[in-house]
């Protein structure tokens, strides 16, 4: 008999229903030779300390760091319902022929499996389906090219290092830091990529509070109903960085007056040009192209359903993942936008199947579609494409699913769409040699912009919306009366994170990147994987360390002490996270050990807990809930949004058999025992935990530190509130 074992009952049966197996038993589906089994998500997990030695069961400084020399599995909490689908799936394995991995085709699937099959004793030879959608033709296909386990062992080894990697830091780092610094009142939660996820937030949400604002002018002239401005010399700085970029082959014209330093200076400049003729030096024209937008991978969708509808990462990850299920778009988690070679024949068949958007797909019809780098190509796509649709009519959608599938369908269309033909019009013009420059741009052909019609604009495009008006005719030595302005700006602080730009921040390691080519690139060092963000951010919802404010994200008073707590780089650093992740990569693709991996990690960890130990400070940290913004939280227009509920208690949920990330569900079961000490903060010792009590002024906002004085979070609002620093 051959046991087939899913990760989702759905998908079992869906499995079954193509191989022929329709005779239903408890826990699992037989005929035609197989029986069709399936696991909730994870069935297993790494074992509690507790279960290793006795000794590690109270948390205590001592018993730092928790090094098993070797790591075991054990069954998901104490669910009747697993344990006795558990041993179903034992009793099946111990007398199978062979047995088929159906678990979902990714790192983490492949984990969720290989545990299970350990933990039943399986014995007998083993393959592995890996498909990219659940079409029927999808699965007889896989089942035709079913692949030896062996193929996929640095996949596992890759998993089994992440896992390891966050028991190991999650573990011992937690009871670290809720044992010295915390204050018996909830777990410090500490995580490979959830603290540094924490630290991205909180850095930005310090920079944007002790931002001093700079004021600058700028000088403007309107001539024949356009605006021209004035250029600015770049300094050498901005020279430096320019000449480096292009690697010192093209050297940078710096052209211009220097940045107007106060109003005296400008209203100087208006009074010398404004009875002057304005002169039009030169007109250039220069005709382009814009492609169209790239296929989405699951970090990019995410970042659009979150700009366009406001959903979480979260939501939107679950959304995916259904439409995935109803056989109407391809395997989510990934983080490629490319297609392979394979995609483009099937490619006609799939455009046919959107039935919805005949409109749209019936100038395709009857040509060859366009087989272009920018999508097809097998060098940027590993073990899954881009997510397109699979071609099966999309019926019974929810409207947030709707939503989804219509951004990923109506970006598979666009692809195949004649490039967006564009003219660009420079006109430059001078005031007694002080140069004036307006940019205009026109759309000559929209070719794939008419898939996308009256869409909203992503910011990217916001940007050039100055950029986007037809200009008058302008000849050159042309000359005329005009009026100049001189316009007063300030400098702003960067914005708080959303969801979205967060999610692109973790991609690249919290480097500011808008380039597609070079945020390909970083992604070898993004932090977290395009299928555990979500959750990583979620988590700290949970943790009470960030809530939301409308779409931004900010830290609470518990998110930053905690960060600014933290003195140990590899603990909090976006940058460092990224060198790790890069290596479990490269564990998967065979060139890195995984053993040296774990090495590397059990050092560090000994590292951090003796750094901590040594510490003699007495810094403590605040333990206080979220202040509640009860009325921002009924101003929010975001769809179906859940509460978030502040974790105040040191014991936590365990975690649900179908959660995934091994971090998130070991740092759920942690908890701080009766007996662990209760440090006692004090304010002579630790001025700082002023930080993050209600204003006394507005009682709106919370404390925060500034470079010289402390103030309150709602300064941007109004609140006058200073103390200095005494």
């Amino acid at each position: 008999m051959i046991v087939c074992i899913a990760e989702k009952p759905s998908v079992a049966r869906d499995i079954a229903e193509v191989l022929g197996a329709h005779t239903r038993k408890e826990g699992y589906i037989e005929g035609n030779g197989y029986q069709v089994t399936w696991t909730f998500g994870h069935l297993c997990t790494l074992k509690e300390p507790h279960e290793y030695t006795p000794k590690w069961k109270s948390w205590s400084l001592g018993s730092l760091p928790m090094i098993p020399p070797r790591f075991g599995i054990k069954l998901i909490g104490h669910d009747p319902g697993i344990e006795r689908q558990f041993h179903i799936i034992e009793g099946l394995m111990q007398n199978a022929d062979e047995i088929i991995n159906c678990g979902d085709a990714g790192q983490e699937g492949e984990l969720i499996q290989r545990w299970v099959m350990q933990k039943a004793g399986a014995r007998c030879p083993v393959k592995r389906l890996w498909i990219s959608s659940l079409t029927e033709e999808a699965i007889r296909e896989g089942f035709s090219k079913l692949k030896d386990q062996s193929d996929f062992q640095s996949l596992y080894e890759a998993g089994l290092s992440r896992a390891i990697g966050d028991w190991l830091l999650g573990m011992n780092a937690t009871r670290l830091y809720t044992i010295k610094y915390g204050q018996n009142k909830q777990v410090l939660s500490i995580g490979r990529v959830q603290t540094p996820t924490l630290a991205l937030i909180v850095n930005r949400q310090l920079e944007i509070a002790n931002f001093q604002p700079k004021q600058y002018w700028e000088l403007k002239t309107n001539y024949r109903n356009t605006t021209f401005s004035a250029l600015i010399r770049k300094s050498d700085e901005e020279i430096a960085a320019e000449e480096e970029k292009n690697g010192g082959k093209k050297k940078i014209d710096n052209p211009g007056i220097d940045p107007i330093a106060n109003r005296e200076e400008g209203e100087a400049l208006v009074e010398r040009i404004k009875d002057l003729p304005f002169i039009v030096t030169s007109v250039g024209k220069k005709d382009g192209k814009e492609y169209a937008p790239r296929l989405f991978d699951l970090t990019s969708l995410q970042v659009e359903c979150n700009k366009k509808f406001a959903y979480s990462a979260d939501e939107t990850l679950k959304l995916i993942q259904s439409l995935y299920e109803k056989k109407v778009a391809t395997y989510p988690r990934v983080d490629t936008t490319f297609l392979s070679d394979d995609i483009y024949p099937k490619c006609p068949g799939i455009l046919k199947g959107l039935r919805d958007y005949e409109v749209l797909t019936a100038p395709l019809n009857g040509s060859t579609l366009p087989k272009s780098k920018k999508v097809f190509d097998n060098s940027k796509v590993t073990d899954h494409h881009a997510i397109i649709p699979t071609g099966v009519y999309a019926q019974n959608l929810t409207d947030m699913e709707r939503r989804v599938y219509d951004l990923i369908a109506r970006r598979f269309i666009a692809v195949f769409y004649p490039d967006c033909k564009i003219s660009t019009t420079t006109v430059m013009g001078e005031v007694d040699k002080i140069e004036f420059k307006v940019t205009g741009k026109q759309i000559l052909e929209p070719g794939w912009r008419v898939v996308f019609a009256k869409d909203v604009k992503d910011s990217a495009e916001e940007k050039e919306d100055e950029d986007e008006n037809v200009l008058p005719a302008f000849v050159k030595g042309e000359s005329g009366p005009h009026i100049p302005d001189l316009n007063e700006k300030w400098t702003q602080p960067p914005r708080p994170f959303t969801e979205a730009t967060l999610l692109r921040a973790m991609e690249t390691a919290g480097k500011l990147v808008d380039n597609d080519e070079l945020r390909d690139a970083l992604k070898e060092n993004g932090i977290g994987r395009p299928s555990t963000r979500a959750a990583i951010i979620e988590t700290l919802f949970k943790r009470n360390y960030i809530r939301k404010e409308r779409k931004n994200l900010i830290a609470t008073p518990t998110g930053v002490e905690l960060v600014q707590l933290i003195h140990e780089e590899l603990l909090k650093s976006a940058e460092l996270t990224g060198i790790w992740e890069k290596k479990l990569r490269e564990i998967e693709k065979k060139t890195y050990d995984a053993r040296q991996f774990l090495e590397e990690l059990k050092q560090m960890v000994s590292e951090v807990v003796m750094s901590v130990l040594s510490d003699n400070t007495n810094r403590r940290i605040t333990i206080q809930d979220a202040v509640t913004a009860k009325a921002d939280e009924k101003a929010k227009k975001e769809p179906k949004k859940r509460e978030r509920k502040a974790a105040s208690a040191p014991k936590e949920k365990k975690a649900k058999p179908e959660t995934k990330g091994i971090e998130n569900a070991k740092a759920e079961t942690l908890s701080v025992p009766a007996s662990a000490p209760a440090p006692v903060s004090s304010p002579v010792n630790n001025p700082d935990s002023f930080v993050g009590q209600p204003c006394p002024a507005c009682g709106k906002g919370t404390i925060i530190k500034g470079k010289t004085a402390y103030g309150c979070s709602e300064w941007r609002n109004g609140c006058t509130y200073r103390k200095n620093f005494e």
